[in-house]
């Protein structure tokens, strides 16, 4: 049974914005300590112009090859089998690993509203929760990210109204505003990619999307305008209330924390708390469903075994939800472990942005009749987008990657050994599975196929 067709623009905007809007209510603020508030407001916007050069140079590849393989599916058809295969592993780096650190964060705001509970009960027992209701098919799961992620910017805007008024300006600029200068900025990239990281994951449901020629675009641009907005005001206004000096700028809950500064009582940053759950809850949700179909896709072409492309009666692809789950239910057992791991999955986001911007300049020589319903604006804004995604791949590697151990069996292992490891054992694997079939490129058949569909 294949994928079925549900989604409209609406639900594609709740799955993109969903799947990041968590990056709204944790981890961006530990980007004060790399660069201060002006230096984490400058990597910020470089990040911001990215990920709006990226999206728009992304709905080409998604409409004219609306698969859920995605970015396997692009880098396929651009560079072939071992392309694909390359970038869906650094695709799977984001989807399967940044799941445990936000149901971290989610065990944490629910033990700082309720003490008694233990966050890694909660957390293990949320990602197990979630993973489950995944089963429940697409069209069901959909109408629950677009809850939680309305709920969420409502918490995010009741936060903006009830601070804008206490902003200072002594907060915003100050001797510790711009640390470390240049180096700053570039300390911070890595942080402020928690703003927007996993937006292009609704391009995992193409498949699933009623006329996805037109409704992708519709979705993406939504998206990418609505997180534009809130980052803006997430950043100046937590900042203009203090939660950007001392210690306040690496708490685990940096919202509720800040109003907690200026209104007496903690009434409002319960409240604030409570909303943030749902912007957690809609990003594991929608994550969760993302790399079910990244894992759906590969089996399907090839590269994992076939029995993780079997959809049940909903059209759930079963295995490729519960085995890369399994994993990220282990990993989020261990703050610490998920911790590093987030940085893994930030390094394979990029990896993966990069390679999906190459395939669009291969493409676009490759095959110019390709049918391209949506055209970004060529070579202007996939140049931009590919500068600026390697130059925060620099920054991740740099001042991420290479200064993070990940604990395991009580060793410190650096991170660039796993990244390393991961890729290396990848390749092998590539060369060595026997039931790998490329007599006939499935994943140009599957585009060909999806693009028909009206």
């Amino acid at each position: 049974m294949a994928l079925q067709k549900h989604l409209k623009p609406i639900h594609l905007w709740a799955i993109s914005v969903g799947m990041v809007i968590s990056g709204q209510y944790f981890g961006w603020n530990y980007g004060f300590e790399a660069g201060g508030i002006l230096g984490l407001a400058v990597a910020t916007l470089i990040v911001t112009i990215f990920y709006t050069t990226f999206m728009f140079s992304y709905a080409e590849l998604s409409t004219s090859i609306p698969q859920a393989g995605g970015p396997s599916a692009y880098a396929r058809r651009a560079t072939g089998p071992f392309g694909g295969f390359i970038a869906g592993i650094a695709c799977l780096l984001e989807f399967v690993f940044a799941p445990p650190a936000i149901a971290v964060s989610t065990g944490a705001y629910l033990n700082f509203l309720i003490p008694s509970i233990n966050p890694v009960y909660a957390t293990v027992g949320v990602f197990a929760f979630f993973i489950l209701v995944n089963l429940i098919g697409v069209k069901e799961v959909a109408l629950i990210e677009l809850s939680a992620t309305i709920l969420a910017l409502i918490g995010l805007a009741i936060f903006y109204v009830s601070g804008l008024s206490h902003i200072e300006t002594s907060n915003l600029f100050n001797e510790q505003s711009f640390l470390n200068g240049p180096s700053g900025i570039l300390a911070a990239i890595p942080f402020a990619v928690w703003f927007y990281l996993a937006i292009e994951g609704g391009a995992m449901a193409a498949e699933e999307v009623e006329n996805p020629q037109k409704n992708i675009p519709k979705g993406f641009i939504a998206a990418i305008i609505t997180l534009a907005t809130a980052t803006i005001f997430t950043l100046f206004v937590t900042a203009g209330l203090g939660g950007g000096s001392g210690t306040r700028a690496s708490a685990d809950y940096p919202l509720p924390q800040a109003l907690s500064l200026v209104y007496d009582g903690n009434a409002l940053s319960i409240t604030i708390a409570i909303i943030g759950l749902f912007g957690l809850i809609a990003s594991l949700n929608g994550i969760i469903m993302g790399f079910s179909r990244q894992t759906y896709a590969l089996a399907r072409e090839g590269y994992f075994p076939k029995f993780l492309a079997k959809t049940n009666k909903k059209g759930v692809p079963v295995g490729g939800l519960l085995i890369p789950g399994v994993i990220g239910v282990i990993c989020a057992g261990s703050a610490t472990f998920a911790n590093a791991l987030i940085i893994l999955a930030v390094f394979g986001a990029m990896t993966m942005y990069c390679i999906s911007l190459v395939s669009l300049f291969i493409l676009r020589k490759k095959e110019p009749n390709l049918v391209r319903p949506f055209k970004v604006n060529y070579p202007a804004v996939p140049i931009i987008a590919l500068s600026l995604g390697l130059l925060c791949l620099f920054s991740i590697v740099k001042y991420s990657v290479l200064t993070t151990d990940l604990i395991l069996f009580n060793r410190s292992i650096p991170l660039i050994y796993i990244i390393v490891g991961i890729f290396a054992a990848s390749v092998v694997y590539y060369f060595a599975y026997p039931a790998r079939l490329f007599k006939k490129d499935q994943g140009e058949v599957y585009g060909e196929e999806a693009i028909k569909v009206k």
